[in-house]
């Protein structure tokens, strides 16, 4: 298995990924505008055919008047590949580059009620916390945790 920081080459890898994997779904644009302005930030897992089986998409949400922060946008792992510590992996190598890159003081990321498995990743793994609940967030309505982890200095 090889780590590694996704490039424009990954894109459709990555949203093969994405599309077998979660019901929020984005276009091929969306993808290359996060690998174009932060190409620091998002990471991909590919297996040793060089097949893309995991992915995290970030970004930094740099709003005038707040300080610097990651967001993580998307982060999918092939159904055959997960419990292997791939995402795990993925989250923690966008969190370095988020504060060697940018020095972001937190990264935040939106995960469905329901998804118990991605909640229990971020919060027991991963040390993030609820910020807050943000109703009807997905397309369908469900709501969504709006999770965050402060980093240390």
């Amino acid at each position: 298995m090889n780590l590694r920081q996704a490039t424009a080459d990954d894109l459709l890898g990555m949203q093969n990924c994405n599309l077998h994997n979660l019901p929020e779904n984005y276009q091929l644009k969306y993808y290359l505008y996060h690998i174009a302005t932060w190409p620091q930030l998002s990471f991909v897992a590919e297996d040793d055919n060089g097949r893309i089986v995991g992915y995290v998409l970030a970004k930094m949400d740099e709003e005038p008047g707040q300080v610097a922060h990651g967001h993580i946008t998307s982060l999918s792992v092939m159904r055959n590949y997960r419990r292997l510590g791939l995402a795990e992996k993925l989250m923690k190598l966008s969190q370095r580059a988020m504060v060697e890159t940018f020095n972001a003081e937190y990264a935040s990321l939106h995960v469905r009620k329901n998804n118990t498995a991605a909640f229990s990743l971020y919060k027991d793994n991963l040390k993030f916390s609820i910020h807050e609940v943000e109703k009807g967030y997905y397309a369908d309505g469900e709501d969504a945790y709006d999770m965050r982890l402060t980093f240390r200095k």
